[in-house]
């Protein structure tokens, strides 16, 4: 894109600046419209689910509900509690927002399709997602109402642990890739299996680690059945319970662009990205792109399937499974498959 403005004359800086730019808004425009569209989809499977009709009469098959959604509470006035503190209170949905558009930087949609190919880009997600928790503690505390200080505080524990697992899982990934680069993650995958199947998951050290992933995803969105710092027979509605307006779209957003996000990260680190399933030569034919979306659908689908199907855990169950499970297996699979690379020359 820097060489297509290049051609109108512009400088070398200038061009690189103006494509970053347009790049950063189609990015940004692209994630808030699948968020609108994700958020149809999540209300159409639980309905199939429980055998209710989903949105169906706003548009076509009701595919105008969340823009119909998004215009109301953009059109509602914004009210800020009156012990409230205001400049915190306010602050707290924009980093939300704008940390969950920030991760999509490095998020490679095809083989050079990438705003940032940064040769860090696994640490700059992992840093990057870690921030999404002062957000929440700010809107907490900021409220000055005791439910969403509670609320705040069990998300923040709870982002906090399930960091931790995820850490180690990316690190074996990592070890198998030989890069911190999205783009070589996805590369190394290539013919894993067999050498006919592209993906990690298939690999019998790293399939547990995929499940690991999977699972700490789903709590570190706090999506069921890990969604204590919403739970309504306790918490009302969170730490946003006492938002509204776009203050409250903005957390919504945040919260499903993180969701996928995740499942985004799933694709590139264990599925092989936008390569086809299979060494094939006529599956190269579907762009990559097109099976980028298609696996980033399925986790999507796959984590409303889990919020209608799965009850909800206790926390100190949650505490449990992220710390007494996940985190010593997820340090044993770090030391397991790092000897075995080892053992088999792999670093050599």
């Amino acid at each position: 894109m820097t060489e297509f403005f290049q051609g109108f004359g512009m400088s070398y800086e200038w061009a690189w600046t103006v494509s970053t730019l347009v790049g950063i808004i189609v990015i940004s425009l692209l994630v808030m419209f699948s968020v609108a569209m994700v958020i149809y989809v999540d209300r159409k499977v639980l309905g199939a689910i429980m055998l209710r009709r989903g949105p169906n009469v706003v548009g076509p098959f009701g595919l105008l509900q969340s823009f119909a959604d998004g215009l109301k509470v953009f059109l509602q006035e914004t009210i800020i509690p009156s012990a409230a503190n205001k400049g915190i209170f306010l602050l707290a949905p924009i980093i939300t927002f704008t940390v969950a558009l920030a991760a999509w930087a490095v998020i490679p949609f095809d083989a050079g399709v990438v705003l940032a190919d940064i040769n860090v880009g696994l640490l700059y997600i992992l840093a990057i997602s870690s921030l999404g928790v002062y957000g929440v503690v700010m809107s907490g505390w900021a409220s000055n109402s005791k439910y969403p200080f509670f609320s705040a505080m069990r998300a923040a524990a709870q982002m906090i642990s399930y960091e931790v697992s995820i850490g180690f899982v990316l690190v074996c990934v990592v070890l198998f890739a030989g890069t911190f680069n999205m783009t070589g993650i996805v590369e190394a995958q290539k013919g894993h299996g067999l050498g006919i199947i592209n993906g990690f998951f298939v690999n019998p050290l790293l399939f547990p680690m995929f499940v690991v992933f999977f699972i700490s995803a789903l709590a570190e969105t706090a999506r069921a059945p890990f969604d204590l710092t919403e739970a309504e027979s306790e918490l009302v509605a969170g730490y946003q319970t006492e938002y509204s307006s776009m203050a409250f779209a903005l957390f919504w957003l945040g919260e499903y662009a993180n969701i996928l996000l995740m499942c985004s990260l799933c694709t590139l680190l264990f599925m092989g990205g936008w390569l086809p399933p299979v060494e094939w030569a006529p599956l190269y034919a579907v762009p990559g792109i097109v099976w980028f979306l298609l696996k980033t659908f399925m986790f999507f689908f796959m984590f409303s399937w889990i919020w209608a199907t799965v009850p909800r855990y206790r926390y100190d169950q949650l505490m449990r499974l992220g710390w007494k499970v996940f985190l010593p297996m997820s340090l044993m699979f770090v030391a397991l498959i790092s000897g075995y690379l080892m053992a088999t020359g792999h670093f050599g």
